[in-house]
């Protein structure tokens, strides 16, 4: 039996209505089971940000279903037991900070800027923006997210320049620098950012293999700002 099957057969029908039992039954369900109970938790909590971010803004529209599979590579045998998982989420916005105070509970530093919890929040502007404008209710939920996961207002413009850049991308803003940084210190920076954004690191602070494809997202950011200053440095 499937771990998404074996959480609705203990929940039963109280899942149709109540998405809350779904996330107090993981505890119960994989007590036995630590690992799996923290992965299955960590997947259901982000399916119910994931669905209800996609409802921010008052539509859920097909770009951020698909968005969400994106990042959200679901085993055929789990497929429709994530779906209704996912339905039931996004019916409203009502509730999202408990969902993402559980997040947040599960990141192993318990600091502030945890980088799993910035794993997260890049998975939430991915579904954002999947329908080609992140709307203002959308921006406000991910913000207020990312209070909820101890983002600090420094850290969270970088990750938010990595993702919305009407006017092209601010290189500076997406590492984190002064335009006047010395090309060595933005050398070393982006060094120290690739890696932390490097497959194996995510796996190793336990980012599900689902979520592994934003990594891949976010060097290609920090490549492309990596490389217009590089150019413009050259240049000048």
């Amino acid at each position: 039996m499937s771990l998404f099957s074996r959480l609705f057969d203990f929940i039963g029908e109280t899942a149709s209505t109540a998405f809350s039992g779904v996330v107090e039954a993981v505890y119960t369900v994989f007590a036995g089971d630590p690992e799996t109970r923290r992965n299955v938790a960590f997947s259901v909590a982000v399916i119910a940000l994931s669905a209800k971010m996609a409802k921010a803004d008052g539509i859920v529209a097909p770009e951020e279903v698909r968005a969400f599979q994106d990042i959200f590579t679901i085993p055929e045998a789990e497929a429709q037991n994530v779906a209704r998982l996912y339905n039931l989420a996004k019916q409203d916005v009502a509730g999202y900070d408990v969902y993402a105070q559980r997040v947040a509970g599960m990141c192993g530093s318990g600091h502030a800027n945890c980088a799993m919890l910035e794993d997260v929040l890049d998975g939430l502007f991915h579904i954002a923006k999947a329908d080609g404008v992140i709307h203002e209710k959308e921006l406000d939920f991910i913000a207020h997210v990312a209070e909820i996961f101890r983002i600090d207002e420094t850290h969270f413009a970088r990750i938010l320049a990595r993702h919305v850049h009407p006017d092209g991308i601010d290189p500076y803003a997406v590492l984190g620098l002064a335009p006047a940084t010395p090309f060595d210190e933005v050398k070393k920076r982006y060094r120290e950012l690739a890696s932390e954004s490097h497959p194996d690191r995510l796996r190793a602070r336990g980012v599900p293999e689902e979520f592994l494809r934003l990594a891949n997202d976010r060097m290609a950011a920090l490549n492309e700002a990596y490389s217009v200053i590089e150019k413009a440095r050259v240049a000048a």
